[in-house]
């Protein structure tokens, strides 16, 4: 694995090698770091779950967006919410 990486990245030498995986790892820190200061981990993967129900409820189009905040807003990130939000929405 590590010989078919090096003939990838054009790399002769293990420490090389070795060097664009420490650069590969910071930079996978830094967008961690950036994920948690910004939105946040949890709350990020709550609004993607609130979407897939609010979806799955029937909302289509821009009530995706506007089911799915206001089921965040809820604080109730269930699927019998979720449907009760989008009939709502529906009229």
């Amino acid at each position: 694995m590590a010989q078919v990486a090096r003939k990838i990245l054009g790399v002769s030498k293990a420490v090389e090698l070795g060097e664009v995986m420490c650069a590969v790892g910071l930079a996978q820190n830094l967008g961690a770091l950036r994920a948690l200061t910004q939105e946040g981990i949890q709350q990020g993967h709550m609004r993607l779950h609130a979407r897939n129900l609010v979806v799955m409820a029937g909302a289509k189009g821009d009530m995706i967006d506007k089911a799915a905040t206001e089921l965040v807003e809820s604080g109730e990130i269930r699927f019998p919410k979720a449907q009760e939000i989008v009939k709502k929405l529906q009229g």
